[in-house]
């Protein structure tokens, strides 16, 4: 059965956009079938993927306004070995020319339910903020992959977000859980970084995954070349960490693991 994971934080630097595009090429290379929905105006996903944003002809801004349909605006990621639906600079428009359009929140999930049945998995790459296109990726979603940096802050945000999934799921999508939380950039020399993950065990035990992913320089130069970390240096451990994720992932899938949001 097709699950659709958003990746978010409100907090920006986490790692949400390196874990989308690594999550969904380490699925892909155990052979699932995987679409990844890059939501920022940024498009740090779709070059990242190796897609060039400035020659796109349709994009998920196309898409959500009416002007394209998701075949039409489906991309292959060659370095990947997935699919992309691409953003460009021009979906920061998306939420002035939305705000009085009908339906507007359940705009992807109605496109999404064309592919329904094409994929396994459908990764959501969200911006940090809770704008028009987050609230379309957490409609759309069946549950949400939280990548935090073991810092000061990280705990009084995940507070907030989760206060923020709490308000979407008695409002906008009754089905939306936590599938789990992932520990981002980690700096075992860190006392602090330490110290914040021991709470996290404390708090959260099988509702964080085991897998954490280090600081490694590998997976910062990837997105330069276009090519997730698995097809930019498959030994680094930054690719065998996500590969590592996508297996507990699936485990956790199997299993149909998710942490309620009450």
């Amino acid at each position: 059965m097709m699950k659709i994971l958003a990746i978010a934080n409100q907090k920006g630097g986490v790692g949400k956009t390196t874990t989308a595009v690594n999550l969904a090429a380490s699925l892909a290379h155990l052979g699932k079938r995987v679409l990844l929905v890059d939501l920022d105006p940024q498009a740090n996903a779709t070059m990242g993927s190796g897609i060039d944003k400035a020659k796109l002809r349709h994009s998920v801004y196309s898409l959500l306004i009416g002007d394209s349909d998701i075949g039409q605006t489906i991309q292959p990621s060659e370095s990947g070995g997935y699919a992309v639906l691409p953003a460009s600079r021009d979906l920061a428009g998306a939420e002035v020319e939305l705000v009085d359009a009908e339906a507007r929140e359940t705009r992807l999930k109605t496109a999404l339910q064309q592919v329904a049945g094409q994929y396994d998995f459908i990764i959501l790459d969200c911006p940090p903020a809770l704008n028009l296109l987050t609230l379309n990726g957490l409609v759309a979603a069946d549950a949400v992959m939280i990548p935090m940096q073991c810092e000061y802050y990280a705990l009084e945000g995940l507070s907030d977000l989760v206060n923020t999934l709490k308000r979407i799921k008695q409002n906008l999508n009754r089905k939306i859980e936590i599938e789990g939380l992932l520990r981002t950039m980690f700096d075992p020399r860190s006392t602090l970084a330490q110290q914040v993950s021991d709470q996290l065990v404390k708090h959260f035990t099988s509702k964080l995954y085991h897998t954490v992913i280090p600081r490694n320089v590998r997976l910062a130069e990837a997105p330069s070349y276009g090519r997730p970390i698995l097809a930019y240096d498959k030994s680094s451990k930054g690719a065998q960490a996500y590969l590592a994720l996508a297996e507990e992932l699936l485990a956790r899938h199997g299993a149909q693991e998710a942490m309620p949001v009450m």
